[in-house]
């Protein structure tokens, strides 16, 4: 195992290894979380299974970009390798196995190939718009090695081998709306996002469509980990129109889940529309692997939205599309704090599915029922070992919800005096 004891823990949790905040050219702590994984090898340089469908694309290099497909050496139904609304109900070892068992064979394509993709990469293109599993041969110019995905945006993967060759078995027949998307190149890609969710489609597939650069008018190849945060922001924007037309809820709800060394927060305040996603990693996870104490990051938005990008990364906006497809399924909105605290031993990177799946589940479920803030955050500090008063202190919402009755308080004196 490595130890970088030099390196602040804020650092790793603003970073989570991608934008290389201190300073290293390679993330120690995702260095040490392949090194800790023992992967199953394919022999020799041809695969044959049948692919859930899986696409993965890479942002080393953009504009020149790898494409991989992907997927596990066995055949028969393997939707569930690409289906997060199931992983929630494995344990994290075999979500892990079955991941890490995608072998991904890729070819280096320029953004803009999209447009006007080679025989090749509409086959790719095909595969991705496939609602189940397709029969693949990959043929590799040399045998797949250990260099697996493991991020806090997109799912884990496996080795991979440059693509000599692939060639699919046949298609499930694609929906009639998913190829209303791809055919129709006048429709803005914010567009056809929100038409395909509308249509019953998740953001998880969206985003795999997304990505391989199949719908929009400017037809461009984008990288797996934007395209997820993207779908997630885009479809989230469109339900957060719909919930600001209705009335705020009247009473103070608390919701709680405990998932794997997770726990899971959301307090829904009658209030208008503001919200935040905060988190406290504790030493021994995994972007506190060497702290000494939990770290807590907190971002948030008000009624108007943000205008930059949250430091906390694409969990902010997988929480957040849960939430309101919450708030939309009661006719309702709110000001929501959703906090999760990690635990030790949380040590490897998901992807930010695990955030939106927990959230959903959670939100499903009856929530406790409270006259007053006070009594939900009173009982918010029962549940959560971090000190409460460390999560109130960076909160936006509660300073949102403070300065609203202060304002309220001075309006309401100058009328008394007049």
């Amino acid at each position: 195992m490595l130890y970088i004891v030099d390196i602040p823990p804020h650092l790793c949790i603003r970073c989570r290894g991608s934008r290389y905040l201190c300073g290293l050219a390679y993330c120690p702590v995702v260095v040490d979380s392949i090194a800790r994984i023992r992967l199953e090898r394919i022999e020799g340089e041809v695969l044959e299974g049948s692919s859930p469908p899986s696409v993965f694309v890479g942002r080393t290099g953009y504009p020149l970009v790898r494409i991989y497909p992907s997927s596990p050496p066995i055949r028969g139904d393997t939707s569930s390798y690409e289906d997060p609304s199931r992983w929630l109900q494995i344990d994290l070892e075999e979500f892990l196995a079955m991941r890490l068992s995608m072998v991904r064979g890729y070819r280096e394509y320029r953004v803009e190939v999209a447009s006007k993709p080679p025989r090749e990469l509409e086959d790719i293109m095909a595969l991705s718009l496939s609602p189940g599993p397709s029969d693949v041969e990959m043929l590799f110019e040399r045998k797949p090695r250990g260099d697996v995905i493991l991020s806090d945006i997109s799912p884990p993967m496996g080795p991979s081998a440059p693509l000599k060759r692939i060639s699919l078995g046949s298609l499930r027949p694609v929906e009639r709306i998913v190829e209303k998307v791809y055919s129709d190149r006048d429709l803005r890609a914010r567009d056809a996002i929100y038409i395909l969710y509308s249509s019953g489609i998740d953001v998880h597939r969206i985003s795999r469509i997304l990505s391989v650069g199949a719908m929009g008018r400017r037809r461009r190849v984008v990288p797996t980990r934007w395209a997820i945060t993207a779908v997630d922001k885009t479809v989230s924007d469109s339900i957060l129109k719909e919930v600001k037309g209705y009335s705020v809820i009247d009473k103070v709800m608390l919701y709680k889940r405990y998932s794997n060394k997770n726990l899971f927060i959301a307090i829904l305040i009658p209030h208008s529309w503001a919200f935040e996603w905060g988190e406290a990693w504790y030493p021994g996870t995994i972007w506190n692997m060497w702290g000494t104490y939990p770290w807590v990051e907190v971002d948030y938005e008000g009624y108007h939205g943000r205008r930059d990008y949250p430091a906390i990364g694409g969990c902010y906006y997988a929480s957040r599309l849960a939430v309101l497809e919450a708030l939309r399924s009661i006719r309702r909105q709110a000001a929501v704090i959703t906090w999760r605290e990690i635990y030790e031993g949380f040590d490897l990177p998901v992807g930010v599915w695990y955030v939106r799946e927990n959230m959903r589940a959670m939100l499903r479920t009856e929530p406790e029922v409270f006259d007053s803030l006070g009594e939900a955050l009173a009982r918010a500090r029962e549940l959560m070992r971090t000190p409460i008063e460390r999560f109130i202190s960076k909160s936006g919402v509660l300073r949102i919800i403070a300065a609203r009755k202060i304002t309220g308080f001075i309006n309401e004196s100058m009328s008394t005096r007049l």
